[in-house]
C-alpha cells in the first residue's frame, strides 16, 4: 500500500464532512448550544455534559456515512 493512496483516502473523507454536517445541521446546532451554554464564564466543557446532543450528533452522521456508502455500491 502505498502513502499516496492513504492521504487521499483521508482527504476524500474530508471532504465529505461539509456535506455530513448539512445533512445533520440540527444535531449539530442542538449539540454547538450545548457546548456553548455549559462553557459560559469560565466553566469548562466536561465530559458528558452534552452526551445527549452528542449522541444524536454521532448518529446522524453514522447514518449519512451509510447512505454514502449504499450510494456508491449501488453506482459500481
Amino acid at each position: 500500500m502505498s502513502g499516496t493512496n492513504v492521504w487521499t483516502r483521508s482527504r476524500e473523507r474530508m471532504r465529505r464532512f461539509p456535506e455530513l454536517f448539512a445533512q445533520c445541521s440540527g444535531e449539530a446546532a442542538a449539540y454547538g448550544k450545548c457546548v456553548t451554554a455549559t462553557t459560559t464564564g469560565r466553566q469548562e466543557l466536561r465530559k458528558d455534559l452534552c452526551v445527549k446532543e452528542f449522541d444524536a450528533l454521532k448518529t446522524c452522521i453514522v447514518t449519512a456515512v451509510s447512505g454514502i456508502l449504499q450510494a456508491k455500491k449501488g453506482v459500481k
